[in-house]
């Protein structure tokens, strides 16, 4: 399976470099699987066509995830992970859309990429450019104001053009996100703003892609269930793994767990 070798690849990038974020990273592998093998509208072998659509990962730590998802996509070569976050390597921690081909925006702190996605999806409809815009949050991620902004602009504006998925794995850097700033109601908030608003498991492939080929007459928001650590049994919702990377005894685990897909 195209997951697993995305996870296999993130694995030994944090492995390799001994970086960390690698739990929020298999969070978001079956998004990011279902955005850029099915739904978005992108050709690698012209990156910057005019009329693709754009996605947006604001929360650029995860960035080994982005990374590993446009290597197998076809956007570089895979060699060219072994760059990330060593020194002098050509692929930054933090997003930097100037490092490869496939990157919208850059992203590292945390809160900015939705107000960059309500920027392109304005200046799409304005051109008649028909590429819509997908924007990936953390939920932790919601605990910023500027997001909030960018939430009341989009409805206000009646972006029916513009998406933003919720990673909702319910941890954070310091601990569950309930427990830092409770976001139990996190549909209604979004619903309350006046987005389409659906909530569906993050991991589940049907419900990823029929839930983004609704067609929609306001911006959308998805609620998207995830376990942080998604497909290695001793990192699944484990706050350890936000910050630690695997070792070799632990990878060689990892590995055998999903199996030998490269």
């Amino acid at each position: 399976m195209i997951t697993n070798n995305i996870r296999k690849s993130i694995l030994h990038m944090v492995h390799y470099s001994k970086s960390s974020h690698v739990g929020t990273c298999l969070s978001i592998v079956d998004i990011l699987y279902v955005l850029y093998f099915e739904k978005l509208n992108i050709d690698p072998l012209q990156p910057l066509m005019s009329h693709r659509d754009k996605f947006i990962l604001s929360k650029g730590h995860g960035g080994a995830a982005l990374y590993a998802t446009l290597a197998e996509r076809g956007f570089f070569p895979k060699e060219h992970l072994d760059q990330y976050y060593v020194n002098n390597g050509m692929l930054p921690g933090h997003l930097d859309m100037e490092a490869v081909p496939g990157i919208e925006a850059s992203a590292g702190s945390l809160g900015h990429g939705l107000s960059i996605g309500v920027g392109m999806a304005v200046a799409n409809r304005q051109s008649g450019n028909p590429g819509e815009v997908f924007v990936l949050l953390g939920d932790g991620e919601c605990n910023e104001g500027s997001v909030w902004e960018a939430v009341m602009l989009a409805a206000t504006l009646q972006l029916k053009n513009l998406t933003v998925i919720i990673d909702y794995n319910k941890l954070q850097s310091f601990g569950w996100t309930n427990e830092v700033i409770d976001q139990s109601n996190m549909a209604e908030r979004w619903r309350s703003f006046g987005w389409e608003t659906y909530e569906i498991d993050g991991h589940n492939l049907a419900e990823i892609r029929d839930v983004l080929s609704i067609e929609q007459t306001k911006p959308k928001a998805v609620i998207a269930h995830s376990i942080k650590g998604k497909g290695v049994s001793f990192m699944e919702n484990k706050l350890e793994w936000h910050y630690k990377s695997p070792n070799g005894d632990e990878l060689k685990i990892a590995y055998d767990e999903l199996g030998d897909f490269l």
